[in-house]
């Protein structure tokens, strides 16, 4: 019985055991200009990986680094998504806007980011990468079967904003569907702020979290630690995390 109880005790022991951090992946990043993206390039650098940069205009991508590289590419263009993500280990997609005039959920380059990437990253088959989506703190739940997003005041929202929000729902939806493509949505609090990489924050599931004063906040400095967190330790492959102080 002794015997026994040490082996199941080893093996509990192992299995508690974080996986060792992924060195040197190959990082495409969708919105690296953006203001969550920079920092999430910048992080990727930090720790070592190969980095390439998307953006319909790579002239705004101005940072130097040996292991950053700088691209055009186009998010609502199969072919040019086909061809940026092939190869690599990870994609991030940190994008924002709407498409057209109608101003729907389905026309967020959120959601269109999603579903795009995805398609070609099932194209790839087994030796495609694993997508993280940084999502929106809307589609967080404050109770059962209400989301964030529900406490939002309507009358001065645009409807573009709206768009956005129920967007990044939709891309949450769709992502739960799948079983044939790895990933992850990364899901910030209520309020980015421009404070200093920390380190220390909390990681969540589908509750919004907020601090003992009833703040929802965290760095985007911070956020991005989170992300390459989970690009290097895959804890919450095929689910949403969310990330808070």
């Amino acid at each position: 019985m002794k015997a026994w109880w040490l082996a199941a005790l080893a093996l509990f022991a192992c299995a508690a055991q974080p996986q060792e951090p992924r060195p040197g992946l190959q990082i495409l990043v969708y919105g690296a200009t953006g203001s969550i993206g920079t920092h999430i390039v910048d992080e990727a650098l930090a720790r070592g990986h190969l980095v390439t940069a998307v953006s319909r205009d790579p002239t705004r991508i101005t940072k130097q680094h040996p292991n950053l590289a700088a691209v055009a590419g186009d998010l609502l263009d199969p072919e040019s998504v086909g061809a940026l993500v092939a190869g690599k280990d990870v994609v991030v997609t940190s994008v924002r806007g709407v498409i057209g005039e109608r101003k729907s959920g389905e026309d967020s380059l959120q959601y269109l980011a999603v579903v795009n990437v995805t398609e070609q990253l099932r194209a790839l088959g087994d030796g495609s990468g694993r997508l993280i989506h940084v999502g929106g703190a809307g589609s967080l739940e404050v109770a059962e079967g209400k989301l964030f997003a529900d406490r939002l005041p309507k009358l001065f929202m645009s409807r573009a904003l709206k768009a956005e929000i129920e967007g990044q729902v939709l891309a949450l939806e769709y992502l739960r569907d799948l079983d044939d493509v790895a990933w992850s949505y990364a899901t910030p609090p209520r309020t980015f702020t421009d404070g200093p990489r920390t380190g220390n924050f909390r990681v969540g599931g589908d509750r919004f979290m907020e601090d003992r004063r009833g703040k929802s906040r965290i760095s985007r400095a911070d956020f991005a630690v989170a992300v390459l967190d989970e690009a290097e330790l895959e804890r919450h492959t095929g689910k949403r995390f969310s990330v808070a102080y």
